[in-house]
């Protein structure tokens, strides 16, 4: 069997399975597949449908594709770039392109048009709401005294904080009117639903998004902040309103458990039980690489998303890319193991790559370029090295955001 031969040609061949074990998982959790197997069949009333975040014009098609007309009118929010042109001429349908991974005058701008999208509905009509990972950054109402300026700043600050997303949205949820739930106020009783494509882990409503329609229960302290955070903090927002149904439909463990079975299908032994993929982005991508030389021979995958500690001037790259290039380093030499870390959603940090995929010769190949990976990582460059090393993976917008996936495959002993 040819999983058994490791030559150069071998080589090529495991990173396109690689490749293809990962593709094929974001094609299982795709926002238009998703959606529309979720609604057929359910006797759809006609309705007025909101999708935000970077996978919502796929969750959009999706819906057309089985409401039809009676998708009475529609919202569109993503990121700038994401926009799909099937919907641009559409005659109910508004799409709009807001900013992330830091918001600007344009995520304003998409709130108040959100909030005026919702008041123009007839209160009986009924709103389902498609809501994915990035919402945060795309539609924002700053309660009265927060400036855009701070907003940016804040989020800058976060960003390269550590915090995870659960201490990140506590924050942002403090100086937002529609974040923790504040949206429900709008909705003012309108009958509805809300699909769910989860970025976040335990796929918690009241996370994903910041919890547009989903009220915080503000249990948790408040982490750690300078100063002038603090001085822009509100009350922990208290609505009143009984949320949504919410219904996720798609998740890091349906993507995780797409990938095995493409593994399977590739023929490769397979083990996908592992605890959620968290922590320092560095420390978890030597510490994968590392678990992967002695692991059994196989694939091995993970999904989660880990965090990054940025320096003042950060260069190019995100987490999954600096995950991958630190593993690379515990790797360089060996010819038996190859890590790929990469995005669902196609983008990883500041970045249009989604990761990378890195082998026992990374590292090597960046020296020979008279490169320093290793200062590389220290300034949190790694795009840079990995670009020239000929090891970045780049998907376009994939239509689904449920976190990362880390997928390893350790060869058999020669």
């Amino acid at each position: 069997m040819g999983f058994y031969t490791n030559t150069d040609t071998a080589n090529e061949r495991f990173r396109r399975d690689l490749l293809d074990i990962y593709t094929s998982a974001l094609q299982q959790v795709e926002g238009e597949l998703v959606v529309s197997r979720w609604l057929n069949g359910r006797g759809w009333e006609a309705c007025a449908v909101v999708a935000i975040g970077k996978a919502a014009p796929a969750m959009m098609c999706g819906a057309v594709q089985v409401l039809e007309e009676q998708l009475l009118q529609g919202l569109v929010i993503t990121r700038k770039g994401h926009a799909d042109p099937r919907l641009l001429h559409h005659p109910t349908i508004v799409q709009l392109e807001s900013a992330h991974p830091v918001p600007d005058e344009s995520s304003l701008f998409a709130g108040q048009h959100l909030l005026d999208f919702i008041s123009r509905q007839p209160h009986d009509r009924p709103l389902l709401f498609l809501l994915s990972g990035g919402a945060s950054s795309l539609v924002e109402v700053l309660s009265p005294g927060v400036r855009l300026e701070d907003l940016r700043r804040l989020n800058q600050w976060l960003l390269g904080s550590g915090l995870d997303i659960r201490g990140m949205n506590n924050l942002r949820c403090r100086i937002s009117r529609i974040k923790g739930g504040g949206l429900l106020r709008y909705v003012q009783g309108r009958p509805g639903k809300v699909l769910l494509i989860s970025d976040v882990p335990g796929d918690d409503p009241a996370i994903i998004g910041s919890g547009l329609l989903y009220p915080q229960k503000w249990q948790e302290a408040l982490p750690e902040v300078p100063g002038w955070i603090s001085s822009l903090l509100r009350e922990a927002p208290v609505t009143g309103q009984v949320p949504l149904p919410h219904h996720l439909i798609a998740t890091s463990s349906h993507a995780v458990a797409a990938a095995a079975r493409r593994a399977q299908v590739l023929d490769y032994p397979v083990r996908a039980d592992y605890p959620l993929l968290q922590g320092e982005a560095g420390e978890q991508g030597a510490a994968f690489a590392a678990f992967l030389c002695e692991a059994s021979p196989g694939v091995h995958i993970l999904g989660g998303e880990t965090t990054v500690v940025l320096p003042q001037h950060p260069g190019r790259g995100g987490r999954n890319q600096h995950l991958a290039l630190a593993a690379a380093k515990v790797l360089a030499g060996r010819d038996d193991v190859l890590l790929l870390s990469a995005g669902t959603d196609g983008s990883d940090g500041s970045s249009d790559d989604a990761g990378a995929l890195v082998d026992g010769q990374t590292w090597q190949r960046a020296v020979e370029e008279g490169l320093d990976p290793e200062l590389a990582l220290q300034q949190a460059d790694s795009g840079r090295v990995l670009e020239v090393t000929g090891d970045l993976v780049n998907t376009g917008p994939t239509g689904t955001n449920v976190m990362d996936l880390l997928i390893g495959l350790r060869l058999p002993c020669l």
